[in-house]
């Protein structure tokens, strides 16, 4: 997966829509940090001062540090915000770039760039040799059934649950965006099950890797689920409450989305699989929604 860009003309026409240059603001933003997290890097800086009005902040990622104060080109703009903190979503692998903020007051004039900043992602199990897997990991959740605005048909489209077999499924026909939970209606108030089937050649010496990614949850209810491998109990998951705005869209990574991803990744003991067929269910037990960006089982490189 890229990294998440915004497409722009040059930042400073950008930034009054199209008016051209309006000279600088003040100093720069000062005090940029960024920490590494699971397929993300998070960074802060302090608010902006020198007596003016903040419109936004751009910020700016490069795969090299470049010359200070120097501006980066405006492909390689991740994101505008309002607020002093901003996190960079990427993909899987660990990755390292290079950060500045640049902050655009009200009168359209901008700060010279911050001193810049490297951050290094962590990388997720998911990037791994893949033994089954549904899904992209990409932040996005628009390559499954019904995406992005239709749990109303969940029941009539999925009447005894997900069943998918790796190789043979697609997403867009046989796994859902949403996984309903028993306080959702629309779905029937019940628990629902998504099986994920593979084939094993033979049962793994090593233990692998589940990894489960979600692009949003229900805001005050995202609630819990039991995973089996083969009819024997793994874990059960507790989930974080996202924004409630997974039922409508899919994109975790658009400028200005809500979305609250969340990662959920631990080990499989080798002794729960067998050769042949194997069975990973997770079942929704409490709560309402889930919304997808994938999931599957890995193995170490």
């Amino acid at each position: 997966m890229t990294d998440t860009t915004l497409s722009a003309s040059s930042p400073e026409v950008a930034a009054r829509g199209g008016r051209g240059p309006v000279g600088h603001a003040p100093g720069s933003v000062s005090g940029l940090a960024a920490a590494g997290d699971l397929a993300a890097v998070e960074l802060t800086w302090r608010p902006y001062g020198h007596g003016q009005l903040v419109d936004h902040y751009e910020v700016y990622a490069t795969e090299r540090a470049g010359r200070p104060g120097s501006l980066p080109g405006s492909a390689t703009l991740v994101g505008r915000t309002l607020y002093p903190h901003f996190t960079h979503l990427v993909g899987p692998e660990k990755r390292t770039r290079h950060y500045t903020v640049v902050a655009v007051v009200a009168s359209g004039a901008r700060t010279r760039p911050a001193r810049s900043v490297p951050g290094t992602s962590k990388a997720s199990v998911a990037a791994g040799r893949v033994v089954a897997q549904v899904g992209d990991f990409d932040h996005k959740g628009l390559e499954f059934a019904l995406s992005p605005s239709g749990s109303a048909r969940f029941s009539a489209t999925f009447p005894e649950g997900v069943d998918y077999r790796y190789g043979t499924s697609m997403p867009g026909r046989d796994w859902s965006y949403l996984h309903p939970g028993p306080s959702d209606s629309w779905a029937g108030r019940k628990q629902h099950t998504f099986t994920l089937r593979f084939d094993l050649d033979a049962a793994p010496k090593e233990d692998l890797a589940f990894a489960l990614w979600l692009i949003d949850a229900h805001a005050s209810s995202a609630g819990t689920a039991e995973l089996t491998l083969n009819d024997k109990p793994v874990r059960k998951l507790e989930f974080r409450n996202g924004a409630t705005r997974g039922s409508l869209e899919g994109d975790a990574t658009r400028y200005g989305s809500t979305l609250k991803p969340s990662y959920y990744e631990f080990p499989l003991a080798a002794g729960l699989f067998t050769a042949g067929e194997n069975v990973l269910r997770l079942r929704k037990t409490t709560g309402s929604w889930i919304a997808y960006d994938a999931l599957g089982v890995f193995a170490a490189k």
